[in-house]
């Protein structure tokens, strides 16, 4: 298993091992100890799964104060993956990072609390599973603008299909007086 260290810090690229043969492939999505050993310590509470069809956006995403870590991963197709640091007051404001996440490859993707979070599908349809260190409170969820030109995300679909939350979508710019605040592990 292979953990690897972005240029955004807490959020990791895990590689898995796959075993594989003429009859098939197991791996382990996730074991406490080696995510551990990995950097991801997290304590997960709740297990997700979405399925949705090409061009379809969901995001981008965070709680306030139900903050979630999601380890993510995809079971059926192809996502373009986006982690975005919205915590103010941190050195990595706003930056993001972008990953194709695919069935075929088995990667997975750890995105600690403070960040927002989105996927949009690019093959025909995708499953998507997630576990999160919080549970979801619908009230405290927060969106912000996929298209915002402060993130300058390059997506690869230039219109993809939104739910009317997501359309809504503010800015940071809007959101700065709500959005989490950086803490500083070193205070």
């Amino acid at each position: 298993m292979k953990f690897t260290e972005t240029d955004l810090p807490g959020v990791v690229i895990i590689d898995p091992d796959v075993h594989g043969d003429e009859r098939g492939f197991f791996l382990e999505t996730y074991h406490a100890s080696k995510y551990a050993e990995g950097g991801i310590d997290a304590v997960f509470v709740q297990d997700n799964h979405s399925r949705s069809k090409q061009g379809i956006l969901r995001g981008l995403h965070l709680q306030l104060r139900h903050p979630q870590g999601k380890l993510v991963r995809v079971v059926e197709g192809e996502v373009f993956d986006v982690a975005v640091d919205v915590r103010r007051g941190s050195p990595h404001f706003g930056k993001h990072l972008a990953i194709t996440l695919s069935s075929a490859s088995f990667r997975q993707l750890y995105v600690p609390p403070g960040f927002a979070h989105g996927f949009l599908v690019t093959s025909e349809a995708a499953q998507f599973e997630y576990k999160c260190t919080d549970l979801y409170h619908p009230e405290d969820e927060l969106s912000i603008a996929w298209n915002d030109p402060q993130l300058a995300i390059s997506w690869p679909i230039a219109a993809p299909s939104l739910s009317g939350k997501d359309e809504a979508a503010k800015t940071l710019a809007e959101l700065m007086d709500v959005l989490p605040v950086f803490e500083d592990a070193a205070d």
